[in-house]
């Protein structure tokens, strides 16, 4: 086997070096602590032939297989002589090496000739290329009984580096990308039970989900589903769906006993929604469009251009008692469920189509239908800002979900000339005998997202941005009150309640940790509580592991026009005051502020990590926080938006002396994107700037992506590039590029359909001729976000390793990522 180091110019080197750096600079650290697994006994087996079916002999050398890599340790061994037994054994050393810049250097063992050195699970050479992480080093050897042979470990490095036997470690992206995770939780109909999916993802991307039944009283584990299952909406059993050959089947199973009973078959396909009476189903049905010549086409609008718009939608619905199915719905529009009453008599019904000589570009009309005799009543035609409506429970009222502008602006708090944005969203109570609308939330901040109206209570739940949270609020229709309910977490992503019952389920992140599951009862929940009895289903502290973080606080400043600009501020776990840290700015993209969802990619604890002080600033234009910050975001591309980045970080800066002003750096996706190219227009404040997915010409992504000019209703509202100039080239970072001098990065993913690659493309050409400090990283088949396992890690080594260049002056990452070529 060959040997890394051999003994003696091992001892050569230790006696040369000592204890200090060699003349290269690298430094030398000896291993003299190990976690010790075994060794175990092993032995060649018994040979009935020389060689084997393939004609190779035994080698010995397979008798490593016998034990993992990384199998537990045992205990801690710190001699220089191979742990032996009284028979061929074979046995693990092991430790880990954490380091937060990129590191490259060698591993030298001597002493003994049999063994096998590992890194991070892949067997190694010796020759060490680290990206920052939380390492594992293995050496397994094979010792003979009474061995006298020694181990010797020195590791050479280019940057200072410890070895530690503990698992804990800083937070890295691996702790960000794989693991376990809660994703969904559903309950039963009177809240007895829950249906919990968990998505696990290995080193190197594998993802598998599991599912589990509870019972909620005590949280004991009932069975695990073989999949993400629906509960009936009134009898306490969840569907299966099953396929018998072409046949689709349903069947009802109960919780407690597991009995299986069988709903209906030949259940024709779509997605399907339940009627609360449970004797019918509501089938969503498509039909796809005429075809066009493949090579030579005629596009009918703009939207035409994206895969399936010709796809329509129909409605159908389906006796559960005789399987006769009967078609709700006929046209060219699509035609979409919206709700069915809780008595299952009445459908609300919605289509939509486009209007593009108007803002907004696309109208619905609102119907609803007698579930038996498809009867209609047309509510509402050609109504604009209107996303989603519900029913009371007792069918005689409806809340719509819409944007202020609805409804002729009857829930927007602004002046008449001030356009409100179209992603700020308000509820309107909608009284079905009189037509009567009354807006329920235009004195109410946070902006409308998901949303349930019970029937157990007569309460309207729904989730909110509230501010750089998502909260979860109940609203009393009979009083138009609003409270919000106090559940655990930072930012609600996901929740059920009950069918029947005043339980709530959700799923929530805390601003430092992964999501938990909970589930509580709301029955006697009273206005302005400050507090839930609640169970925990899923903590979401286990999902991080051995991993440890920095801390987070808010904090907020007073900008020049008198607005409290929020914000939060990031810092690593082994924080100094004394010290000076590189800083990362990072703010919103599209419109909602950056939120305290934990596993985004842009993940301020992991910079922490890498020894970067982070700032997440909320700027005016984001929602959230009202409808007059939320209109800021509207015709001013960019204007004011960038002015609070700009102050906060300078107050930071003059408050905080332990940020280095020199080596700040700033990042976003998206309009993020756009305006990290923009502040290099106006700014010199940064000394490096990494912009994905950026607009860099907003005349160029207006008529190009699928939903340019659907975005530019929102920020550019009734302006256009040939009716507004200064918004359309002006305030574009094409049309300012030779302002830029702060060396930036852009990435794109090649098959970006929101914002094309062509906007990196064009500021990449415009300052490589120039002659300013510029890279363009493309991501291969790719869309608005990057999702595959492999090119995610890469791409989050490519934000880090840029940094590492020009905040920490060190330019070996980036070298290792992307080579010189001599081109």
């Amino acid at each position: 086997m060959k040997n890394i180091l051999t003994l003696a110019g091992l001892f050569t080197a230790l006696m040369a070096w000592g204890q200090e750096a060699p003349a290269d600079s690298s430094a030398i650290t000896y291993v003299t602590e190990f976690n010790l697994s075994g060794p175990f006994a092993v032995a060649s087996p018994f040979s009935l032939d020389t060689v084997d079916v393939n004609g190779a002999a035994f080698d010995e050398e397979s008798l490593f297989k016998a034990i993992s890599h990384d199998a537990p340790p045992t205990t801690v061994f710190s001699d220089t002589l191979l742990p032996s037994i009284d028979s061929r054994s074979v046995g693990v050393l092991s430790f880990f090496l954490n380091n937060s810049d990129y590191l490259t250097g060698s591993v030298a063992i001597a002493g003994t000739e049999r063994y096998k050195l590992f890194v991070d699970g892949e067997e190694c050479d010796g020759n060490l290329k680290l990206s920052p992480e939380h390492h594992a080093v293995a050496i397994k050897f094979l010792s003979e009984p009474a061995d006298t042979s020694s181990i010797i470990v020195a590791i050479s490095t280019d940057h200072p580096v410890d070895y530690t036997l503990e698992r804990r470690h800083s937070y890295m992206v691996h702790d960000l990308v794989d693991g376990r995770r809660v994703r969904l939780i559903r309950l039963s109909a009177d809240g007895a039970y829950a249906t919990l999916a968990y998505q696990t993802v290995q080193r190197g991307g594998e993802s598998q989900w599991e599912y589990e039944l509870r019972r909620v009283k005590d949280g004991r584990l009932v069975s695990r589903p073989s999949q993400n299952v629906k509960w009936m909406p009134r009898t306490c059993a969840y569907i299966e769906e099953e396929w018998e050959g072409t046949v689709r089947v349903l069947y009802a199973v109960s919780p407690a006993t597991g009995e299986r009973r069988r709903l209906a078959a030949g259940i024709p396909e779509g997605d399907y929604a339940m009627s609360p009476t449970e004797d019918y189903l509501i089938i969503s049905q498509t039909e796809e469009g005429p075809k066009e010549d493949e090579q030579v086409f005629q596009v009918m609008e703009m939207d035409d251009r994206q895969p399936g718009w010709r796809t329509r939608c129909h409605l159908l619905r389906y006796d559960l008692t005789t399987g006769m199915s009967q078609r709700l719905t006929f046209g060219v529009k699509d035609q979409e469920l919206c709700d069915i009453s809780q008595d299952g008599q009445k459908l609300l019904i919605t289509t939509s189509r486009s209007r593009l000589e108007k803002r907004p570009t696309t109208v619905s009309d609102f119907y609803v239908m007698d579930a038996r005799t498809l009867a209609v009543d047309t509510l509402l035609r050609g109504e604009g800002f209107l996303e989603s409506a519900f029913f009371s429970p007792d069918g005689r009222q409806l809340i719509f979900k819409g944007t202020p502008e609805a409804f002729d602006r009857i829930g927007c708090v602004l002046p008449s000339d001030v356009t409100p944005s179209m992603t700020e969203h308000e509820l309107f109570l909608y009284d079905l005998a009189s037509r009567r609308v009354t807006p329920l939330t235009h004195h109410f901040d946070p902006s409308v997202e998901d949303c349930y109206w019970s029937a157990a209570n007569g309460l309207f739940y729904f989730t909110a941005e509230d501010r750089d949270y998502v909260n979860l609020f109940v609203l009393n229709p009979k009083t138009g009150t609003i409270s919000k309910v106090p559940v655990e977490g930072d930012y609600t992503y996901h929740f059920d309640m009950a069918a029947q019952a005043p339980v709530v389920a959700w799923l929530s992140y805390k601003t430092m940790e992964p999501a938990s599951a909970y589930v509580a009862d709301v029955s006697n929940l009273k206005p302005k509580a400050t507090s839930l009895k609640t169970q925990t289903f899923f903590d979401g502290r286990t999902a991080l592991g051995d991993a440890e973080l920095g801390t987070c606080q808010d904090w907020n400043y007073q900008n020049s026009k008198g607005d409290t600009v929020y914000g939060r501020l990031y810092l690593p776990k082994d924080f100094d005051a004394t010290k000076k840290y590189p800083m990362i700015v990072y703010y919103y993209g599209g419109c909602s502020p950056v939120s305290r969802y934990f596993e985004s990619p842009y993940a301020p604890q992991l910079w922490n990590s890498l020894g970067y002080v982070a700032y997440i600033v909320e700027p005016s234009g984001a929602t959230g926080f009202g409808q007059e910050w939320a209109s800021r975001h509207v015709n001013t591309a960019g204007r004011g938006i960038a002015e609070d980045i700009i102050e906060g970080v300078k107050h930071l800066c003059e408050e905080k002396p332990f940020i280095n002003k020199e080596k700040i750096g700033c990042m976003g996706a998206s309009y993020g994107g756009f305006m990290t190219q923009y502040l290099q227009t106006v700014t010199d404040i940064f000394a490096a700037a990494v912009s994905h997915a950026g607009i860099t010409n907003h005349t160029s992504y207006w008529g190009e992506g699928y939903w340019g000019y659907n975005y530019s209703e929102v920020s550019m509202a009734n302006s256009y590039p040939w009716s507004h100039r200064q918004l359309y080239v002006d305030q574009s970072p094409l049309f300012n590029a030779d302002k830029i001098h702060t060396p930036l990065l852009l990435l794109h993913g090649t098959a970006d359909t929101n914002v094309p690659i062509i906007e990196s493309l064009q500021m990449f050409t415009a300052l490589k001729l120039l002659g300013r400090e510029v890279a363009l990283v493309e991501v291969e088949g790719e869309n608005h976000h990057v999702l595959d396992y492999g090119k995610k890690l890469k791409w989050i080594a490519t934000q880090m390793a840029w940094f590492q260049r020009w905040l920490k002056d060190d330019p070996s990452w980036w070298d290792a990522l992307y080579p010189k070529r001599n081109l």
